[in-house]
């Protein structure tokens, strides 16, 4: 558990250096699914079942793209006059609504 915790650290560390220096490639970094990755081997090396990665990637599927408006108050925050703890918040509202909307209207998870 140590080690998980540790390196989602170092690379929330590492994108923040590097975004402060090269935003196109904290951005990049962003967008590559490290922490699912570091999580599938985690999970598959704790129960070797594929039954389980199977329903973590369909539901991750699903949840990628229900969170993506968590970044629209933050890239329109200067045009719509937002500073960044209220563009954060309208963000986390906004995710938080799309992915509320389909844990309350969408399947039943099943397991």
């Amino acid at each position: 558990m140590w080690w998980r915790a540790i390196i989602a650290g170092l690379i929330v560390a590492g994108v923040s250096e590097l975004a402060d220096r090269f935003p196109r490639l904290g951005a990049l970094l962003l967008t590559l699914p490290v922490i699912s990755i570091v999580a599938f081997i985690a999970t598959w090396n704790k129960n070797q079942d594929l039954n389980t990665i199977s329903q973590l990637a369909r539901e991750t599927l699903i949840l990628v793209p229900l969170g993506l408006p968590f970044f629209i108050p933050l890239a329109f925050s200067e045009r719509i006059g937002l500073g960044f703890w209220s563009a954060f918040a309208a963000g986390i509202l906004l995710a938080s609504a799309t992915i509320g909307l389909w844990f309350w209207l969408g399947p039943q998870a099943t397991k």
